[in-house]
């Protein structure tokens, strides 16, 4: 537990608590009083099989499947069941599992589009542009340069974002979130469809961007070398209930976890193997 212990120095206090979070479709209940909390500089990652509840619980935090019950704070707000886009304007920022560019835009503008949340359209800045609105536009402009240099993206910079490969698309991706000045970033499955060279990368710049922004991340991912590599503590749900929370080695260990993952192996009986014999 000597990660998990890091992250609960003195003057802790969290940055996210989800607190017995549930949420059905219908008959289905997609999450069954989940609680998870996320410290602040902490790379908390999320995992379990397909289906298991954890693109519902983002969902849920970020404002699109608000929970049916149980309470959500992000740095002592209580956001469940407040909008998407005034989530996003309290400092949380996500990726999506499926890249979601907008094609026939540049990488620049998409990644511009990151900034929208701190673009406050002002009819004054509009008549008086060269005093107020260039100001504005300046600033904006030299958030995403730094982003770009953070990112080495400068050599797709004004390339179409779907004529470059994959790996950059994520990378790009990434960008457009940090763009938004996020306190938690969340990361939905960031290194889905890459080569170990393209994920060896994104690992670099997610711990350089958590290093340089003072950021808090949520990391859902399927490739558990990357989750045990780079998270302090893992939370595991399988059929929408948490089943382990742990240091990441730790928690990828646990026998429920292994379970839940490859299915349950029986263990042969003495008996048994007596009569094979």
């Amino acid at each position: 537990m000597a990660e998990a212990e890091t992250v609960r120095s003195a003057g802790y206090k969290a940055v996210l608590t989800c607190d017995n979070v549930s949420r059905s479709f219908g008959g289905l209940q997609a999450l069954k009083n989940v609680s998870i909390e996320i410290g602040p500089g902490e790379i908390y990652g999320l995992v379990g099989p397909n289906g298991s509840g954890k693109t519902t619980l983002v969902n849920a935090i970020t404002g699109f499947y608000p929970p049916n019950t149980g309470s959500i704070h992000f740095r002592d707000k209580q956001i469940a069941g407040v909008k998407p886009h005034k989530v996003a304007g309290l400092g949380i920022a996500r990726t999506f599992q499926n890249v979601a560019l907008f094609k026939g835009m540049s990488a620049l503008d998409n990644i511009l589009m990151g900034r929208h949340v701190h673009m406050k359209p002002r009819a004054l800045a509009s008549l008086f542009y060269w005093v107020w609105a260039e100001k504005d536009e300046v600033a904006n402009r030299r958030q995403v340069e730094e982003i770009i240099d953070l990112l080495q993206l400068e050599s797709v910079r004004h390339e179409p974002v779907e004529m470059i490969p994959l790996g950059m698309q994520k990378r790009v991706e990434l960008a457009r979130a940090l763009a938004a000045e996020p306190r938690l970033l969340i990361l939905d499955e960031p290194m889905a469809g890459m080569n170990q060279e393209e994920k060896e990368y994104m690992v670099r710049f997610i711990l350089d961007a958590r290093e340089a922004l003072n950021l808090s991340i949520l990391l859902i991912e399927h490739h558990l070398d990357v989750v045990t590599a780079i998270c302090e503590r893992v939370a595991v749900l399988n059929n929408g209930e948490k089943i382990a929370e742990d240091a990441a080695k730790d928690a990828m260990s646990d026998p429920e976890v292994v379970a839940a993952y490859i299915g349950k192996v029986d263990t042969p009986k003495p008996a048994d193997v007596a009569h094979a014999g």
